[in-house]
């Protein structure tokens, strides 16, 4: 009978070779997937391991937590009580500014770290004739307490302004932990401060430091209270000079001397004033190139034609019969054509070509108006520099504003403009311009202060063989015995000009004078134009722009022979 209960001893033990599968039997055995294996268990040596490394750790754990809460508890509490922990600026790099020759003109000194720790300082270089052009910085400021209000070097004027952006470079800064008394106990950078980029301008600072020298001695002399003077690259709208005068001391104004910066704000002669962007001049003759050119390109008059000029235009006066209106010149010029018109600056020509008079019709006010807006005066010049100011251009719509419409315009008015007269105004920059434009061929540039700028140009759709006439003319000024005295000064053995001079009476009595000298060089190729102006020295004053140029141009033959040639 069959006990449920009874061991079955008499059944064998199976071996596992009996259980599973030969694996080198098994269709589609995969060794390597763990198909057909044994496991085995974890060996005892590697659980010891491990349970000793886990104790090890925690034993580090309570041996450092003992430390910090026990042994040294009290001490821990009190720095974390006392200390604190505040960010610090690190103050960027001003990048440094280069003249095109790399000659450095603005720059930091970090020399001075004892007196000032926290950021270096702006220096620049002390040749004559560049504060305007360069301007200054505002440092950064802190309170009474330490906290910077100010976290940045500000430009205020100048390249230091036109430049802000790309000079500044980006602050970094440190996170600092001090005790109780104030003293450091460590300090970890967060971020590392950014070095603002270097630029290299266009100018030529010791050349423009020369033109400066020369012409505010002679403007000293001669008794002109300022001026200003700019160079330019016909081809490529670089400047390679643009100064004014007085000037004030940029250096003062960045170190924050309030003595400097009251004297000059509160000096008659306004040496704050940048003259070559922001200075109003009435142009005088130097803007008779333009009509010429513009009576040329409106077919209205031959080159060679010859007008009479006989001291004075007499136009009949509609109110008094018996008192003719006499548009006088300066001289008794005889028979002229274009060319000699230009080299002798006959107003009574100009007044004919711009007016029109007898048989010869002329420009007229509004074409007048045209020709000065498309050779780039009554408008800024594009010029990255703030506070460039726009000019004026004498029209009737202007006169009615001004003066009502009680007083309209007359052909008397249209004369005075013509000759650039009136309330005509422009700047020296838009001076230099329009001559390069009468060099170039007809490119009205855009003036550009960095090197190896792009050139940006409007064309002037003017052909060039009239512009070539208007050329001609003004070589003929410097090379004619028949010009005035002060332009023929610019006949100088190693270099060829072109040049037109211009003399504006101003005052309520043309008690004064402005005198303007503009031209460019070499005459047969042009590659470089000027313009100076200078201001308001007593009304005949002999020796006005040009003669004032002389020793800056015998400066730069033996000095710069790579501009003359």
């Amino acid at each position: 009978m069959w006990n449920p209960f009874q061991r079955r001893s008499q059944f064998r033990d199976i071996a596992p070779d009996e259980i599973f599968l030969d694996s080198s039997n098994l269709p589609g055995h995969n060794s390597m997937q763990f198909e057909g294996r044994v496991e085995r268990p974890v060996s005892s040596r590697a659980v010891s391991f491990v349970g000793i490394f886990f104790t090890l750790v925690t034993c580090l754990f309570a041996i450092r937590a003992f430390n910090l809460q026990i042994a040294h508890g009290e001490t821990f509490s009190e720095i974390s009580r006392e200390n604190v922990l505040e960010s610090s600026l690190l103050f960027a790099t001003r990048g440094t500014v280069f003249d095109r020759r790399g000659l450095s003109i603005a720059w930091n000194d970090l020399g001075d770290a004892t007196s000032t720790p926290d950021f270096s300082l702006r220096k620049y270089t002390p040749l004559p004739g560049l504060s305007h052009l360069l301007g200054w910085v505002r440092y950064p400021k802190q309170d009474k307490a330490g906290t910077w209000w100010r976290a940045e070097y500000s430009g205020m004027s100048g390249i230091e302004l036109m430049l802000d952006a790309e000079l500044a470079g980006t602050n970094g800064k440190t996170m600092i932990e001090s005790d109780a008394r104030g003293k450091v106990q460590r300090a970890n950078i967060v971020s590392l401060p950014k070095t603002g980029l270097d630029e290299h301008l266009s100018i030529d600072a010791e050349m423009q430091s020369k033109l400066f020298s020369v012409l505010s001695e002679h403007a000293r002399v001669s008794k002109f209270v300022g001026g200003a003077a700019a160079i330019i690259d016909v081809r490529t709208g670089e400047l390679l000079a643009l100064t004014s005068f007085p000037e004030y001391d940029h250096q003062a104004f960045t170190n924050g001397d309030s003595a400097s910066v009251a004297q000059a704000s509160n000096d008659s002669k306004t040496p704050l004033l940048n003259r070559a962007v922001a200075g109003l001049y009435a142009p005088g003759s130097i803007v008779k190139p333009i009509f010429a050119a513009a009576a040329l390109n409106e077919h209205l008059i031959s080159p060679d034609k010859l007008i009479v000029s006989t001291g004075a235009i007499s136009v009949p006066n509609p109110y008094d019969k018996e008192h003719p209106s006499l548009f006088r010149d300066w001289a008794v010029h005889g028979a002229i054509d274009m060319r000699t018109a230009l080299a002798v600056s006959s107003d009574e020509y100009f007044y004919t070509i711009g007016g029109g008079f007898g048989d010869q019709p002329g420009l007229g006010i509004d074409r007048i108006d045209t020709y000065a807006r498309m050779f780039g005066l009554g408008s800024v010049t594009g010029i990255s520099l703030k506070g460039e100011e726009d000019g004026n251009i004498p029209t009737p719509a202007w006169k009615a504003k001004v003066f009502g419409s009680g007083d309209p315009w007359r052909i008397g008015d249209t004369y005075h403009t013509a000759i650039g007269q009136y309330g005509f105004q422009i700047t020296p920059l838009q001076a230099v311009r329009f001559v390069a434009a009468v060099a170039n061929g007809g490119k009205l540039l855009t003036p550009k202060l960095i090197a190896s700028s792009t050139p940006e140009y409007s064309d002037l759709k003017i052909p060039d063989a009239y512009l070539q006439i208007v050329r001609e003319g003004m070589r003929l000024a410097v090379t004619s015995p028949r010009s005035d005295a002060t332009v023929k000064s610019l006949y100088l053995s190693g270099i060829q000009i072109a040049a037109k001079t211009g003399t504006a009476q101003i005052g309520a009595h043309n008690e004064w004078m402005n005198s303007w000298s503009i031209g460019f060089w070499p005459a047969e190729n042009p590659r470089f134009a000027y313009a100076v102006v200078l201001e308001r020295a007593p009304a005949g004053t002999a020796s006005g722009a040009a003669p004032g140029l002389v020793p800056f141009f015998q400066w730069l033959i033996e000095n710069r022979p790579e501009y003359v040639n």
